[in-house]
């Protein structure tokens, strides 16, 4: 039995733009290992937000397989998709996506109102990871009163809150400065020591070496490497 969160076995896909067909990905091959922190890694418009869609399961590949925990996506409805996707994976997005009329325990509660639990147990994970992430003091603060990186740390709780398999995130830093950057960095790295599988898509090679696997994406083709030493990483991006 492998230790296999998930496995992507000629992975593409392909977009109609009017009589035109642009492929994004182009059979692309990969595992990640439960409890690793992988780095996909690429310059504009090389695939790396289409992978992680098709990953988080938002999109359907155009061929090839995807499977998580050994179950092939192809094979379950889309009932089953929606189901799996809301209690396994966490989402992050560079723009956040907080409901700005919502203060942020709600914001973070929200994210737990199609679980089974109820109301009390919905504040009470909301509250946690809140607290898990610095937030304690700022329970009924609104995402107007927050700066970029409260912003970002509180779409982080909102994350892990359910306690999803994988957390997933699409340039979380990007529209940080680099001390609150470096803050919301440190937090994906206290997840990572607690066993979460991470799967970051990032332009930052310095963010990528703290992983330990980068998928270099170029042109929707995938290269792979498997280091933490930023110079070889940049020789290795640079030269590809």
């Amino acid at each position: 039995m492998n230790n296999y969160l998930l496995e992507a076995n000629e992975l593409s896909k392909t977009y109609k733009m009017g009589k035109v067909d642009v492929p994004a990905l182009k059979n692309v091959s990969f595992t990640i290992e439960k409890g690793s922190f992988t780095a996909i890694i690429g310059t504009s418009g090389s695939g790396k937000s289409t992978l992680l869609n098709l990953l988080g399961m938002i999109d359907n590949p155009t061929s090839g397989s995807l499977s998580f925990n050994g179950t092939q996506i192809s094979q379950l409805t889309n009932k089953q998709q929606t189901k799996m996707r809301a209690e396994q994976i966490g989402f992050i997005f560079q723009s956040f996506h907080l409901v700005p009329v919502m203060n942020v325990l709600d914001n973070v509660a929200l994210q737990l109102y199609f679980s089974r639990s109820d109301k009390k147990r919905r504040k009470e994970a909301a509250i946690h990871a809140l607290q898990s992430v610095g937030l304690g003091s700022h329970l009924h603060h609104y995402p107007a009163d927050l700066s970029g990186g409260q912003r970002q740390r509180v779409s982080i709780a909102r994350a892990i809150a359910k306690n999803p398999e994988v957390i997933l995130a699409d340039e979380p830093t990007g529209s940080l400065d680099s001390k609150s950057g470096a803050e919301v960095i440190d937090i994906f790295k206290q997840l990572h020591k607690q066993g979460k599988t991470i799967i970051i898509v990032t332009h930052d090679l310095e963010i990528a070496s703290i992983a330990n696997q980068q998928l270099i994406l170029r042109d929707g083709e995938l290269k792979e490497t498997r280091t933490s030493k930023i110079q070889e990483l940049r020789q290795y991006y640079y030269s590809s």
